[in-house]
């Protein structure tokens, strides 16, 4: 019966978010709306946009990760999914919660790498002008 169940891998830029095998179907939000996943479906990609993503295995049952855009690839058993950033381990309830604060502190972080950019191009601007004199 194993080889009727899919291999799911979420992939962050960092590592390895999950790898999950006996996988029975996978359900992702798509720029063409939610596509579902099953172990004898033809390959395909698909663009992810932000959402929920729900996969269910015989051991665990229905299982759910909020993820980040990113994009999909099933090959055979194998389906790989590359996002910029995922949260999980929570029940469907509890994610939403997770998912907010996630977010307010990537806002800080985005506003903190910016403002060190905004520096950067600003110094290299001013040594850039002091080359050219």
């Amino acid at each position: 019966m194993e080889a009727k169940l899919m291999h799911l891998k979420i992939l962050l830029p960092y590592g390895v978010f999950a790898d999950i095998k006996n996988v029975k179907r996978i359900v992702v939000e798509t720029t063409a709306g939610s596509y579902g996943i099953l172990p004898r479906r033809l390959d395909c990609t698909a663009a992810l946009v932000t959402g929920i993503l729900v996969y269910e295995t015989e051991e665990e049952g229905e299982k759910y990760v909020a993820v980040n855009e990113g994009i999909l690839i099933k090959a055979g058993a194998q389906v790989s999914i590359s996002v910029r950033h995922a949260i999980g381990n929570a029940p469907l309830g509890k994610l939403r919660e997770q998912v907010e604060k996630e977010m307010i502190e990537l806002d800080e972080l985005e506003i903190s790498a910016r403002n060190v950019m905004a520096k950067l191009e600003t110094g290299f601007l001013r040594n850039f002008q002091n080359l050219r004199r």
